[in-house]
């Protein structure tokens, strides 16, 4: 990325693509976000999920379930974000609502090296 705003307004464009691929994308669309050596630790203190297969693995989880997402702030600083946002998963009668705070680490590609997600049960809201 060529200066300072140009890095600045992909990794927005990017993180934006992101929340509505969290929204309504597959698996692999979501593992696309990444590099193929990447980390994914979401929570942080959980599995560490490294390269774009067990990336890929780490979304199915919300295969076949209606997701809302919502980008509540976000802060970009080098090639870093950190950004908070509410995901609200529906799975036939059971509706529960997260409010994670990740952070993402990009490549000179655009590509996230590194994936955080801070959140606990205390994040968990049950709709």
């Amino acid at each position: 990325m060529p200066n300072a705003a140009a890095r600045t307004q992909a990794i927005t464009d990017t993180v934006h693509r992101y929340i509505d691929a969290v929204t309504n994308g597959s698996p692999d669309e979501l593992a696309a976000f990444y590099a193929e050596d990447a980390t994914l630790e979401d929570p942080v203190g959980g599995e560490v999920h490294i390269g774009s297969r067990a990336i890929a693995g780490f979304y199915s989880a919300v295969t076949g379930v209606e997701r809302k997402c919502e980008l509540v702030t976000l802060r970009v600083s080098g090639n870093e974000a950190a950004f908070h946002f509410r995901l609200t998963i529906t799975a036939g009668d059971h509706k529960m609502r997260i409010e994670p705070i990740e952070t993402m680490v990009f490549d000179d590609q655009g590509k996230v090296t590194a994936m955080k997600a801070y959140w606990s049960q205390t994040d968990v809201t049950q709709l």
